[in-house]
């Protein structure tokens, strides 16, 4: 979905890329004018956005489970052997 645009204003796909930044306060004043005005008017991207807030806090209560030692161990080796293999190592 595309909402009229003007110079200024974002296109749906901006506005996804920017969320991440967004919800972190990692955007410059002028992207936040222009993200939050994209928001004002698109419910598509609102709705995108609130889900992302929605995941954000439901991830934040989950546990933390670290693997056991064998796992850990499997996981190095194979991480070690890929990038041995990898052609830019």
């Amino acid at each position: 979905m595309t909402v009229r645009l003007l110079n200024r204003d974002l296109e749906c796909q901006q506005a996804v890329e920017l969320v991440t930044d967004y919800l972190e306060g990692a955007l410059t004043p002028r992207q936040r004018r222009r993200f939050e005005r994209h928001i004002r008017r698109c419910p598509n991207c609102r709705a995108y956005l609130e889900q992302m807030r929605l995941t954000i806090a439901a991830a934040a209560g989950a546990p933390i489970e670290l693997p056991d030692a064998e796992t850990r161990d499997d996981l190095v080796q194979l991480f070690r052997r890929v990038r041995r293999d990898s052609p830019d190592a």
